[in-house]
């Protein structure tokens, strides 16, 4: 069996751009694969695509476990295999795409079943996609100067006054569109 490439030691600022490399990777993977499944299902439902659904025996498996199992085969090469930075990099997006599948049924999962539609998936999403974002972004706090924090603080404020007001119109958006999309997936299923 391989042994694992050991990531060579070339300093903090490398490695700290290695690594947000491979979280913006992780970002994209994980952005694409969330609208991409939103897509897909919407557009199952409203019968705009055939059913891709895969079903065993009746029961519908949902891509969450799709999302599950590559989540284990990603943690598998990246234990096991021996790996060059490329390789490192195709796992990152292999990672984004999979915690997508996982973290879009959130709410399917935490509350062991009912509606695809569930809020918490959303909140879910928006927490796994900030943590990822901030990995990304975030510059190395050892660079930080008086500006920096100062714009951090100013952006810190605005992203929280936004959150704010996304969730207030997010609330009235499902007061007035959760019905119609619960209603729509229960005529979807077979």
């Amino acid at each position: 069996m391989n042994e694992p490439t050991p990531v060579a030691d070339t300093g903090p600022q490398d490695v700290t751009s290695e690594t947000a490399h491979i979280a913006r990777r992780a970002l994209f993977g994980f952005i694409v694969t969330f609208i991409a499944a939103r897509i897909v299902v919407l557009l199952i439902m409203t019968r705009r695509m055939p059913n891709l659904y895969f079903f065993l025996r009746g029961t519908h498996v949902h891509h969450l476990n799709y999302g599950i199992f590559l989540l284990a085969g990603v943690g598998a090469f990246l234990l096991f295999c021996s790996r060059s930075a490329i390789q490192l990099r195709q796992a990152a997006v292999a990672y984004g795409a999979a915690m997508a599948l996982t973290f879009d049924e959130f709410g399917m999962w935490l509350h062991l079943g009912g509606s695809y539609w569930q809020r918490v998936s959303i909140d879910a999403i928006i927490v796994v996609a900030a943590a990822l974002g901030f990995v990304a972004f975030a510059a190395n706090l050892r660079t930080f100067e008086a500006r920096h924090v100062r714009a951090s603080i100013i952006i810190l404020v605005a992203v929280i006054a936004f959150g704010v007001v996304l969730y207030d119109a997010s609330e009235r958006i499902g007061e007035l569109a959760g019905p119609r999309l619960e209603a729509l997936e229960a005529s979807s299923s077979p």
